[in-house]
């Protein structure tokens, strides 16, 4: 068996042609404030990204950039004149964060239907009642590619490896949500030596940990869905979490890395951004 793969930017392209349409129906065009607080590299490629494909959408982007020695209580007031601005339709808080601020405060204070990012409490609680308006990126790029396989999901076997707020636990809620029989694999599980009796289960199998190699190929169920979130740099290749030439041989379906769940990621938050900017005008 050698599995297909999984190419985000392809999904991403359809997406992005249906949001454009939405963009010009709306009343005002959506505008983005991304908001960054000291220098992080990673979170630089990341805002390029952003940009890019705002201006391709049409959709306004705006980045604030702040010293990293901000004061948590400046950063909160910042992120209530965003709150109170008309024209501002989504807010994005670029992380990780300085040390001795607080993100969960940080995201908190974002009004839940500006919350471009869906990391707000009001947001991820209503990925756990499956009443999710705007949800967090990477989880909803997931089960995007999950999703265009075309595979039933009403009660298949789903490992989620990685129980991190932005991916692994709103991932496993979108999946429980989908009648999906989802067990969720940390660390401890890792530690207890059971992580390869949970992988060797999976129908579909998801990992977001960011450790190269993590998931050997040989533990992969024949004819599963591989969706693997880990970026990790060996040498001078980019990897992820699972041994991906194994892997692909046993799989039905795998994502490439780079070029699987990255291209969705960014196209998920221009939707979230479209989805919010429609909840203002309802409102």
């Amino acid at each position: 068996m050698s599995a297909q793969l999984l190419e985000g930017k392809v999904i991403a392209g359809k997406i992005k042609e249906g949001l454009k349409q939405e963009i010009q129906s709306l009343k005002q065009k959506p505008k983005l404030v991304s908001v960054q607080v000291g220098e992080n590299p990673a979170s630089s490629v990341y805002i390029k990204s952003q940009r890019k494909n705002a201006e391709n959408l049409g959709v306004e982007y705006m980045l604030e950039t702040l010293d990293a020695g901000i004061t948590q209580q400046a950063l909160i007031e910042l992120i209530g004149g965003l709150n109170e601005d008309a024209s501002v339709s989504g807010i994005i808080i670029q992380l990780p964060l300085p040390k001795g601020i607080d993100h969960r405060l940080v995201m908190g204070a974002l009004a839940p239907e500006k919350d471009a990012e869906g990391m707000h409490p009001e947001n991820l609680g209503r990925v756990l009642l499956g009443e999710a308006r705007i949800c967090p990126c990477t989880a909803q790029a997931a089960m995007e590619l999950i999703e265009s396989t075309g595979i039933k999901l009403y009660g298949k076997e789903a490992v989620v490896v990685g129980h991190s707020e932005i991916v692994g636990k709103p991932l496993s809620m979108l999946l429980l949500n989908r009648f999906v029989t989802t067990t969720v694999c940390h660390i401890a599980t890792g530690e207890r030596g059971v992580l390869p009796e949970h992988v060797g289960r999976a129908e579909i199998l998801v990992v977001a940990v960011g450790k190269a190699g993590l998931i050997k190929g040989e533990w992969i169920k024949p004819g599963a869905i591989v969706v693997d979130i880990g970026i990790n740099r060996v040498g001078d290749q980019i990897v992820g979490d699972i041994e991906f030439e194994q892997a692909a041989q046993r799989a039905a379906f795998i994502t490439p890395v780079p070029g699987g769940v990255g291209p969705l990621t960014v196209t998920m938050l221009m939707r979230n951004v479209v989805t919010a900017s429609k909840l203002q005008q309802i409102n």
